[in-house]
């Protein structure tokens, strides 16, 4: 199937690289910014495009990975002329564009659009999925050191997006109360966010993140009735502790308000992967198999609208 890339920055370069390990065949690129386009070109032996157009003509679908803000009049240029879509996060700049995009992903059912929320195809992830049941209080820390790429948006469309996207899909309620603080220091929007988020089913999520911090971190964890995981999106690695009501292994025996209980502390086994190439390939599955994408339009939509919800709570401090 021939696919096309717009956008040639950092992350549409890594989409080049993955498309290779696809079965997508990859017939060029196209970027406002013609000194970038022609590097990628070069680097990856494909040809350029010199509009948007031409490069829908000679393709079946396309990877948007161009900024946010052109995100939805590119989409919608692909679906109108019949193309299959990839559109990296977050899906819009706004829940009104992601609406008008929802509409006219209905109105044309055999096109298929899936949204690029990477850390859902990360194996740490994956592998701990089974091991979630019903949350009761969720804690999640996205740390970045500073990169001005990125700083179209603000840290929530930034980064807290990944595990506002990881909430809805683990927790199965929606939300009731959204409470957020957050602090401009290098831009003019919110470069840390600190959200809390109440859930109607009684779980609660104290989400954090930032893009100024010295040290990374993307760490999500998950308490929940008898069991808490970890996982680590950075390392690629999870823990489970669990209270068993019978001894495994060497479980450490404990007395607790319920009684003897023994604890079990074990990792789940991890298949090392790449988390683009893993999505692409469900991309291009979806697509051959008529399967709705993993990450849809409408759950994007829903994830940006608590997006947008988060900043329009916003108590923000300028420093």
């Amino acid at each position: 199937m021939r696919i096309g890339v717009v956008g040639t920055g950092h992350l549409g370069n890594i989409h080049l690289k993955c498309l290779k390990s696809t079965a997508f065949q990859c017939m060029g690129v196209y970027d406002l910014d013609q000194a970038k386009s022609a590097k990628a070109a070069s680097d990856f032996g494909i040809p350029v495009f010199s509009s948007f157009s031409q490069l829908l003509d000679a393709v079946e679908a396309v990877i948007i990975v161009s900024d946010t803000t052109s995100h939805y009049d590119l989409a919608r240029q692909a679906i109108l002329h019949g193309k299959h879509v990839f559109i990296e996060k977050p899906v819009t700049a706004n829940v009104a564009e992601a609406l008008a995009l929802k509409s006219l992903v209905e109105d044309n059912p055999t096109l298929k659009v899936q949204v690029g929320h990477v850390e859902r195809y990360n194996p740490a992830f994956v592998s701990a999925l089974s091991q979630l049941n019903q949350p009761k209080f969720i804690e999640c820390h996205r740390l970045a050191n500073f990169n001005p790429r990125g700083n179209d948006v603000s840290v929530i469309l930034d980064l807290m997006i990944h595990d506002l996207d990881i909430l809805l899909s683990v927790v199965d309620s929606e939300i009731a109360e959204v409470r957020s603080n957050g602090v401009s220091i290098v831009s003019k929007s919110a470069d840390i966010c600190n959200a809390r988020l109440e859930f109607k089913n009684g779980c609660v999520a104290n989400v954090t993140a930032s893009r100024i911090s010295l040290k990374q971190m993307r760490k999500f964890r998950i308490f929940q009735e008898d069991a808490y995981v970890g996982i680590d999106f950075l390392d690629k690695s999870n823990q489970v502790i669990k209270l068993n009501d019978e001894r495994v292994d060497d479980s450490l025996e404990i007395e607790t308000g319920r009684g003897i209980k023994y604890l079990n502390v074990d990792a789940q086994p991890t298949i090392k992967s790449n988390a683009i190439e893993e999505e692409l390939k469900d991309f291009y599955k979806s697509i051959i198999e008529n399967i709705e994408p993993k990450v849809n339009v409408e759950h994007a939509l829903k994830v940006m609208a608590l997006a947008e919800q988060i900043e329009k709570n916003l108590n923000q401090t300028y420093v």
